[in-house]
């Protein structure tokens, strides 16, 4: 019998655990390493979403444990207002990376930066009306969730007052569309903010947004998007901010994803990925912002701002990825296992789109290539495929779109590990096919 159908701990996480969103994996955890992580029967699981889609060096680095290991013997925690080397360290190292970005707070969470971002537009604008994207993920506490619109939004109440949405663009749906029925971005921008400045009632503070949805189905700005939409903030007071949760740190084969663009957001947010799998949070902005929210009375005062122990951490990665040359290998391997999902569209008729960049992928599934309407049946069933077969992927569901498969794997990934992945993707795209 399967070591995954203990009795005993299934009853437990049954009669204990609280469900928070779909349902768990059948499967028991109990290591992880490099990209694979282990269950109870000592099964290897290829990770395609880098755990939360944060652990861009892999499990359990060894550089991470040495890192986590010597702080937790020096200071891992201090009282919010004092302040230890690794944070400092830290701060000076994101501010020479990010120009122009030199005043930096440190955090746990990508919620938690968010709202200190919002927090902060809010405070140095006098506005309080934020906006952002229809297919947008930016938390799940108050103003971020208030500007998360991919789900979560039923059941709770009022959001924030001054929450407004604009959809996001989508090359493989667009809404505007240029004679050659190609996506044309720059209308649809200009639409959606003549609807904004409808409903606006003279308070707009910031504009957050994703350089890539993740949790939107791995939308991609286009190139030139950025620069409009920075534009479109300045004509009307607002500052732009973004949140690179997923894209920061490499993962796109830029440092951050924004600087493809040629684009400096005013307040920028790091999480995930700056912490490779340990909670740890950035809120970066402009000297000349972080002045003038400080002498405004800025508050975000948590128990965990400035901790040493994640700072350390968050040293150790910067490290690593450029110690490592994992930028340049985001690139690298980005395009292979691009290449590889091409293949599959072209082999299977209901893979509809292959899109983003780097080492953030997305797969869209489709019932119809033709009519491109949704898969999500099938998509979960590639998905439970996969999954038998030794590999954790990530779908998301949203309206109006197939099934996506978000595809994210470690920047440290191999070759061989690129491959199978994409020979069991394939496989089980066969098998679940065969089923319908």
């Amino acid at each position: 019998m399967s070591l995954n159908n203990d009795p005993a701990f299934w009853s437990a996480a049954k009669k204990h655990v609280t469900r928070y969103g779909p349902s768990f994996e059948t499967v028991i955890i109990e290591r992880a390493e490099g990209s694979h992580v282990y269950d109870a029967d000592g099964r290897a699981i290829l990770d395609f979403t880098s755990g939360q889609m944060s652990a861009v060096l892999g499990h359990t680095h060894p550089d991470i444990v040495a890192t986590v290991d010597r702080q937790m013997k020096s200071v891992a925690h201090l009282f919010s207002g004092m302040l230890s080397r690794p944070v400092v360290d830290l701060a000076t190292r994101l501010a020479a990376l990010a120009p122009g970005l030199d005043r930096v707070q440190l955090l746990t969470t990508g919620a938690e930066s968010n709202e200190a971002a919002i927090r902060m537009a809010k405070l140095v604008t006098g506005g309080h009306e934020v906006v952002a994207f229809a297919q947008s993920w930016h938390g799940m506490t108050g103003a971020a969730a208030s500007a998360t619109y991919s789900a979560g939004r039923r059941g709770y109440g009022p959001a924030t007052a001054g929450s407004f949405v604009i959809p996001a663009p989508n090359s493989y749906r667009p809404r505007f569309t240029h004679a050659d029925g190609s996506n044309d971005w720059q209308a649809e921008l200009d639409d959606a903010f003549d609807l904004i400045d409808r409903q606006s009632t003279g308070g707009l503070a910031a504009f957050i947004a994703e350089p890539i949805l993740s949790s939107g189905g791995i939308l991609e700005l286009p190139l030139g998007y950025l620069a409009a939409l920075k534009r479109k903030c300045e004509e009307r007071g607002m500052l732009l901010i973004l949140d690179e949760a997923q894209t920061g740190v490499g993962r796109t084969g830029h440092m951050f994803a924004f600087q493809r663009d040629g684009v400096t957001p005013d307040i920028l947010t790091l999480s995930k990925t700056l912490g490779a799998g340990l909670p740890l949070a950035a809120v970066m902005t402009t000297e000349a912002i972080e002045q003038k929210a400080f002498e405004k009375g800025f508050l975000f005062y948590t128990t965990h701002v400035s901790d040493p122990l994640p700072a350390a951490v968050g040293v150790t990665v910067l490290d690593v990825v450029e110690r490592d040359g994992l930028v340049e290998q985001a690139v690298k391997q980005g395009q292979r296992l691009k290449d590889g999902l091409l293949a599959l569209q072209q082999r299977f008729e209901c893979v509809g789109d292959v899109r983003g960049r780097g080492l953030l992928l997305g797969l869209e599934v489709v019932a119809d290539r033709q009519t491109k309407s949704p898969g999500f049946e099938l998509g979960a069933r590639v998905m439970e495929e996969a999954m038998n077969r030794g590999l954790s992927m990530n779908i998301v569901k949203l309206p109006g779109m197939g099934g996506v498969f978000r595809i994210a794997p470690p920047l440290t990934v191999s070759d061989d590990e690129i491959d199978r992945g994409l020979a069991i993707m394939s496989d089980a795209i066969e098998a679940a096919s065969a089923t319908r």
